[in-house]
């Protein structure tokens, strides 16, 4: 080319225009909108997009010009809409930060509760609701929640690093809390912490904490909420709008998005939904118990002194040992009783002394005979407590055993009868053969005395 041309008259004979009017595109133009909306489905790419562009408009842009007219587009959208989003791949969830006041009305108290806001990265559906706190209970009912309203699941969650959700936050392996993975396997979806210092990481519900803020928070600001109850109503209403209003730059709605484009490509959610459990680890105590909040489960007693993690719900307390499940009892609460064994975890000699107890001794002397169950009435009639005379009772069934019946109900007559309420005496009858003897008449010196002018022991009681 000549020295002396210019970009200015280069253009000219290339595109018969000046150069101040480059801005103009001469080409047929696709509706860019759309292929935004095209490309948070799975699998699309801008390759296939162009193709498809081409074989409509043989004469269109090259690929070169169409990548570049694309994202010249997407520059012009919001910043979260410039990052890529795979339709049904990542649900973004945070706390607002901001708080709303409900007031008790009974006590005319003024609380506040906490803003949860979950957003879908692909269509920027939004989901919200209230909750007392940021703790780990609230955290988890929330989630529950908006997959229910969502009605599926996505392949991933996305948190920031509050403790409720990360225990250690991490670049490289950020630890993420026992209860909440166990949540997450409960769904099938994957956990994946923002980066600590990486706000364009949870950029998504940045936004959407925004918007959530503006048309939940701002309408809102002079409305009176009595619950939780009334103010989560007020909050879906406000959620049905910001759902429903149309994007001006895509032309469709979020929950246009949502229903064409994001819940398609969703898992379907498990037939039962997460009951919340809390995860604690605790030592097997000699007793073979382990305390839980105060209270004392059985575990095999093979597994004194080892580590086992618990399971708690509200009505249940499951073990688990090397990722074993051990026992299950129901959870105990108040002041009642505070142990709760099962007889199988027991060594057998303790099984066999905590089968003790005032009735078994009476089923057992009963199954002999009358007489038998009146001997052993009246050894524990004797002592202060039932309990004290337990191992007698336990004496005299064992010297029964193998007797005969009426033999033994022989023995246990004659041992009533001279009061020898004893496992030994018991024997001594039956060494001698006193029960096959019938009984002496008793001798004018063992009748009572009657007189007029003997009182008797009654007069002095």
């Amino acid at each position: 080319m000549p020295d002396d041309i210019t970009d200015s008259m280069l253009n000219e004979r290339l595109f018969g225009r000046p150069s101040t009017q480059t801005g103009l595109r001469r080409r047929v133009e696709p509706d860019w909108a759309a292929l935004v909306r095209e490309m948070k489905r799975p699998s699309v790419d801008l390759q296939i997009l162009w193709g498809e562009y081409r074989a409509i408009h043989p004469e269109g842009y090259g690929y070169s010009r169409f990548c570049e007219l694309y994202r010249e587009f997407e520059r012009r959208l919001t910043p979260t809409m410039r990052q890529s989003h795979v339709a049904g791949d990542k649900v973004f969830v945070d706390y607002s930060g901001k708080t709303i006041d409900i007031v008790d009305p009974a006590t005319g108290e003024v609380m506040s509760a906490e803003l949860f806001v979950g957003v879908l990265g692909a269509s920027s559906y939004t989901y919200a609701e209230a909750t007392w706190s940021q703790k780990l209970p609230d955290w988890i009912g929330a989630h529950v929640r908006m997959f229910a309203h969502f009605g599926s699941v996505t392949r991933l969650v996305v948190p920031d690093n509050l403790k409720s959700a990360v225990h250690r936050p991490s670049f490289y392996d950020p630890e993420v809390n026992q209860t909440y993975g166990r949540m997450a396997d409960h769904y099938g979806i994957g956990i994946l912490p923002a980066r600590p210092y990486k706000p364009r990481d949870k950029a998504k519900v940045e936004a959407g904490v925004r918007v959530a803020q503006s048309y939940v928070l701002g309408r809102l600001r002079n409305v009176t909420f009595f619950s939780l109850a009334e103010c989560n109503q007020a909050i879906a209403a406000a959620l049905e709008q910001i759902n429903s209003r149309v994007m001006r730059k895509l032309g469709l709605s979020r929950r246009d998005l949502f229903l064409d484009v994001e819940l398609p490509a969703m898992r379907p959610l498990p037939a039962t939904p997460y009951e919340y459990a809390e995860w604690k680890k605790a030592r097997v105590h000699q007793d073979y118990h382990v305390e839980i909040d105060g209270f004392y489960y059985s575990v095999p007693h093979s597994l004194i002194s080892e580590e086992v993690e618990a399971r708690i719900t509200v009505n249940g307390v499951e073990l688990f040992h090397r990722g074993q499940r051990i026992a299950v009892h129901i959870r105990l609460y108040g002041n009642g009783n505070r142990h709760v064994t099962h007889d199988d975890h027991m060594p057998s000699h303790h099984r066999f002394y905590s089968g003790w107890s005032e009735a078994r001794f009476r089923r057992s002397a009963a199954a002999i005979g009358p007489n038998a169950e009146a001997l052993i009435v009246a050894v524990m009639g004797r002592r202060k407590h039932p309990e004290q005379g337990f191992r007698s009772c336990l004496g005299i069934l064992k010297r029964l055993r193998g007797i005969d019946r009426d033999r033994a109900e022989a023995a246990c007559a004659r041992a009533m009868e001279i009061g020898a309420l004893s496992s030994k005496s018991l024997g001594s009858i039956l060494d001698n053969n006193l029960d096959r003897k019938p009984p002496e008449p008793l001798s004018t010196a063992d009748l009572p005395l009657f007189h007029a002018n003997i009182r008797g022991s009654g007069y002095y009681h």
